[in-house]
C-alpha cells in the first residue's frame, strides 16, 4: 500500500496532543470544532486510545516496552512512565464531566444537535440521550478497561493501583449504563405490506419485478429464523406481538435514542436514573450501524481474553448480542435479497422505508451486508461484489473523480446528510437534526475491512488500491495550519466549490479516520496471502534446487576448495529456510530456491570450463 499507517497514526497522535494539551496549565482541553459534549470528547480521547489498545506496536500500558517514536509523538504528556498517569487523569476528568452528582452517567448529544426551522434546541432537548453517545461510551469504556487491566499488572505503588481501580469503577459504571441505553433504544418496526413503509421496502428489494405477494412470501421465508428469534427478546424495547401475520413486514435496528415508552432495565449495576424515552419507535440506518459496530466490541476476542466484563455485564451483553444477530441477519438478507443478477444494495442509491434515498445509506448497508457475509462464510466473489459497490460510491461521491461546478454529490461531504430525529420535538419547540458528514472516512474504513477479508490476491489488491486512492483524498482534507494541523476536516481543500473553512479539528471525523488506519495497520500485520499457483511454483523450484544440491554433495564438491565449500554452505542455509517458510511465504521461498539454482549453475559452469581447458 502507498499509505503508511504507522507514520500516519503517529502524526495524528502528535497533532491530537498539540491541539488538546495546554502546556501552561498542564491540562487537557476538551472540544474542537464543536463545543465539548459526551460524544465528541470520547472521540477525541479515542484518537489516542484506539491505536494504543488495538495495535500491538502502539501499546502504552507497559511503559518499559513503549517504543521511542511513540514517546516522541506524545512528548507533551511526559515520558514513558508519565504518559499513562497523565492519561488516567484526563480520563477521570471525562467520566466526572459526564456524570450527574448522584453518579448517573450522561449521554446527551448537546452541541452535536441542530434543529429545523428558526427555533433553537431547548435545554431539555440538548440533554436528550442519543445512541451515538451510548455506542462511543461502549468503545471508550472497553478501551479504558483494557488499558487499565494491563497497566495495573505492572503498577508497583499501592497509590497507583488505587487510582487505577477507581477509574476502572467509573469506566465499568459508564459501560453498564451505555449497554442499558442500547437495550432501551432497540426497535422493531412492524407494518402492513400495503402501507407506505411496506411499499417502499418491497420496491427497494424487488430486483426481479416479481408480484408483491411473492416478494413478501420470499422475504418471510428467508427471515423465518429471525422472526422466530424475536420471542427471545425479553428485556428492554423491541417487543413485538403481531409479526407472525403473513401480511406484515418489519425493520429491525436502533432508533436515534431511547424509544418512547421503553421500559427501564432491571439490573444490579449502579447505572443511576433511567430517563424517559422520546425517540421514534423505528430504526435509523446510521444509528443502527453505529450500535452494531460498538456491540461487536463487547464480545470481541480482546474483551474475552482480558476478562473486561463482570457477570451482570455479560448478561447484558448476551441480550445485546441477540439483537446484534437479529439486526445483522435482517439487513444482510435485505441487502442481498433475491436471485437476480443485481442485489438490492447494488441498486444505488438505497431508499429507506420513509422514502429517503442517499448514496450514504448504500454505504451504511454495505457494512451490514459484509457482516452477514462474514457470518455466513461468504465467498471472495460475494465480498468482491460489495467492493465493486464501494468503487462506484467512491466515483459518485467524487472521492476518486473530479466534481463538476454545481455537483450535488458534494453535499455528502458538506454539510452532509441531515437526519431528522423524530420524537425530539416532544421535548422542545423544534425537531432536532443530526448531521452526518463522514462519507469519505467511512468509505476508507469499509474498504480496508473488505480488503482484509478477501483471500483472492487480485481482488484484495483492487480493494487496497481503492483504499490508497481514498486515503489520497483524505490526506488532502487535513487542516494545514494552527494547532490542529494534520487533523480533519477541511473539505474545501479538495472541493473548491465549497466556501466554509475551519481552523479547529472535527473529532467526529478524525476518530473515523483513525479507525480506518487502525484497521489497515492490523491487516498489514497479518501474514501475506498465499497463492496456490505461487506455492506450486516455489515447490517445484525448491525440489529441483535440493536435487541439484544433493548431486553436488554426491560428486564430492563438499571436499573441494574453500570457495566451493562456502557456496554449498550458503546454499544449504537457503534451502533450509525456503523449506521452512514455503507454506506461509511461497514467494520468498521461490526467490531463495532461485538463488541456490543460480549458485549451483555457476559451480557447474566453472567445472565445465575447467574440464574443457584441461
Amino acid at each position: 500500500m502507498r499509505m503508511q499507517p504507522r507514520q500516519q497514526l503517529l502524526e495524528i497522535w502528535n497533532a491530537t496532543v498539540r491541539s488538546s494539551w495546554s502546556e501552561r496549565e498542564k491540562k487537557w482541553k476538551f472540544g474542537g470544532r464543536d463545543a465539548p459534549n459526551s460524544i465528541g470528547d470520547a472521540e477525541q480521547l479515542l484518537c489516542i486510545l484506539t491505536p494504543a489498545t488495538k495495535v500491538e506496536s502502539f501499546k502504552l500500558d507497559r511503559p518499559d516496552e513503549t517504543a521511542e517514536d511513540m514517546i516522541r509523538a506524545l512528548r507533551p504528556l511526559g515520558n514513558a512512565t508519565e504518559i499513562p498517569k497523565t492519561l488516567i487523569g484526563i480520563l477521570r476528568e471525562y467520566f466526572d464531566r459526564y456524570s450527574d452528582p448522584d453518579g448517573t452517567p450522561l449521554f446527551s448529544g448537546s452541541s452535536y444537535f441542530s434543529s429545523t426551522g428558526p427555533a433553537q434546541p431547548s435545554k431539555e432537548q440538548l440533554r436528550l440521550d442519543i445512541v451515538d453517545s451510548f455506542a462511543m461510551s461502549v468503545t471508550l469504556s472497553l478501551s479504558v478497561l483494557g488499558f487499565l487491566k494491563v497497566l495495573r499488572s505492572v503498577a508497583n505503588r499501592e497509590e497507583n493501583r488505587k487510582e487505577i481501580e477507581s477509574l476502572e469503577q467509573q469506566a465499568s459504571t459508564r459501560l453498564s449504563a451505555a449497554m442499558v441505553g442500547l437495550l432501551r433504544s432497540f426497535t422493531v418496526n412492524v407494518f402492513d405490506v400495503d402501507s407506505a413503509y411496506g411499499q417502499a421496502l418491497t420496491t427497494m428489494i424487488n430486483q426481479e419485478n416479481l408480484p408483491q405477494r411473492q416478494v413478501v412470501s420470499a422475504v418471510r421465508r428467508d427471515l423465518r429464523e429471525t422472526i422466530a428469534s424475536f420471542r427471545e427478546v425479553l428485556i428492554g424495547s423491541g417487543q413485538v406481538g403481531d409479526i407472525d401475520s403473513p401480511d406484515r413486514l418489519f425493520e429491525v435496528g436502533w432508533s436515534w435514542g431511547i424509544v418512547n415508552g421503553a421500559p427501564p432495565i432491571e439490573t444490579n449495576e449502579p447505572v443511576g436514573q433511567q430517563p424517559k424515552g422520546f425517540a421514534q419507535d423505528a430504526p435509523y440506518l446510521y444509528f443502527t450501524v453505529i450500535a452494531v459496530d460498538a456491540i461487536e466490541d463487547l464480545f470481541s476476542e480482546r474483551t474475552r481474553v482480558l476478562g473486561l466484563l463482570n457477570e451482570e455485564q455479560q448478561r447484558l451483553t448476551r441480550a445485546l448480542q441477540l439483537r446484534w444477530e437479529l439486526t445483522r441477519a435482517y439487513w444482510s438478507t435485505m441487502a442481498t435479497f433475491g436471485q437476480a443478477q443485481r442485489w438490492p444494495v447494488e441498486d444505488i442509491p438505497w431508499r429507506t422505508t420513509d422514502e429517503d434515498a442517499s448514496d450514504y445509506y448504500t454505504l451504511l448497508v454495505t457494512s451490514l451486508a459484509v457482516k452477514g457475509l462474514v457470518q455466513e462464510r461468504g465467498t471472495d466473489t460475494e465480498l468482491g461484489r460489495i467492493g465493486t459497490v464501494l468503487e462506484e460510491l467512491a466515483n459518485r461521491a467524487r472521492v476518486t473523480r473530479r466534481p463538476f461546478d454545481t455537483d450535488p454529490a458534494l453535499s455528502l461531504h458538506a454539510p452532509g446528510v441531515l437526519v431528522p430525529l423524530v420524537g425530539s420535538e416532544d421535548a422542545g419547540d423544534a425537531r432536532l437534526l443530526w448531521t452526518v458528514s463522514e462519507f469519505a472516512a467511512l468509505l476508507f474504513q469499509r474498504t480496508t475491512v473488505i480488503g482484509g477479508l478477501i483471500n483472492d490476491a487480485e481482488a484484495r489488491s483492487r480493494m487496497l488500491d481503492l483504499a490508497d486512492r481514498t486515503w489520497e483524498h483524505l490526506n488532502k482534507r487535513r487542516l494545514d495550519k494552527g494547532p490542529g494541523r494534520n487533523l480533519w476536516d477541511q473539505p474545501t481543500s479538495v472541493f473548491g466549490q465549497l466556501t466554509t473553512r475551519y481552523d479547529k479539528p472535527s473529532w467526529y471525523y478524525t476518530q473515523r479516520v483513525v479507525q480506518g488506519l487502525v484497521t489497515t495497520a492490523n491487516m498489514l500485520n497479518r501474514p501475506p496471502l498465499r497463492s496456490p499457483r505461487l506455492g506450486n511454483y516455489a515447490f517445484d523450484l525448491l525440489t529441483e534446487a535440493e536435487h541439484l544440491y544433493d548431486m553436488e554433495l554426491l560428486s564430492g564438491a563438499g571436499d573441494a576448495g574453500p570457495r566451493m565449500r562456502e557456496t554449498l554452505k550458503v546454499a544449504s542455509i537457503h534451502l533450509s529456510r525456503a523449506r521452512e517458510i514455503l507454506p506461509e511465504r511461497p514467494g520468498t521461498a521461490a526467490v531463495l530456491a532461485a538463488q541456490v539454482l543460480i549458485a549451483l549453475d555457476e559451480l557447474a559452469a566453472a567445472r565445465r570450463d575447467v574440464t574443457e581447458a584441461g
